[in-house]
């Protein structure tokens, strides 16, 4: 699981890089194609994150 929180890690330094690059140009986050994919990565890793977690919650219980 730390090589997926890395990787998380990762890709949120990404998006904040591509939305501050996106502002200082003016162009709302919404319409920066680049900056919604991205999102939707970081969304993804987000999700895997909590099924892991919530996998080993259930198996430490037991």
């Amino acid at each position: 699981m730390s090589r997926l929180l890395d990787l998380l890690e990762e890709e949120r330094r990404k998006l904040n890089q591509l939305g501050e690059a996106s502002l200082k140009q003016a162009i709302p986050l919404w319409d920066n194609p680049a900056v919604q994919e991205q999102s939707r990565r970081v969304d993804e890793l987000v999700a895997r994150v909590s099924e892991m977690k919530a996998k080993h919650s259930r198996v430490a219980r037991k």
